[in-house]
């Protein structure tokens, strides 16, 4: 197992110890469990992210860090976007919905001003970071 796959472990394994409460860099911070299914492999993975939840709506963002590439779980969600959601004791499915143009700009925008570690990532890459809406089924 790769170090981000040992340390996604370590982090889901403490979210769900604690009710979706993690320490260390996530500490306070609103973190969820996504889960999605592999775009070519079809296996289902699981991915802590944080998230925003803005005017009724939920959105996690494709950051990767600042790094040049998406990650794969975005990659899933415009193949398969049919996803479940793991938030504090709660699990629910939604559908991921990518975010553009000006809904895209403001939702990023209030990100980076809660967490400014977001605009450092903007800054860090020439990518348009997506930003994914997830919309509550039932």
């Amino acid at each position: 197992m790769s170090d981000v796959h040992d340390w996604n472990a370590r982090i889901i394994d403490e979210f769900r110890a604690n009710g979706g409460r993690v320490g260390g860099q996530f500490e306070g911070a609103p973190l969820l469990l996504l889960h999605t299914t592999g775009a070519r492999s079809g296996a289902e993975r699981v991915n802590p992210m944080m998230y925003l939840d803005l005017d009724g709506h939920r959105y996690v963002f494709a950051s990767k860090a600042g790094a040049d590439t998406h990650p794969d779980w975005y990659h899933n969600v415009v193949a398969r976007p049919e996803v479940t959601v793991e938030a504090g004791d709660e699990t629910y499915p939604a559908v991921a919905v990518v975010v553009t143009g000006p809904d895209r700009d403001r939702v990023y925008a209030e990100q980076a001003s809660r967490y400014p570690g977001f605009a450092e990532y903007a800054a860090k890459t020439t990518r348009v970071i997506p930003v994914v809406e997830l919309q509550r089924l039932g």
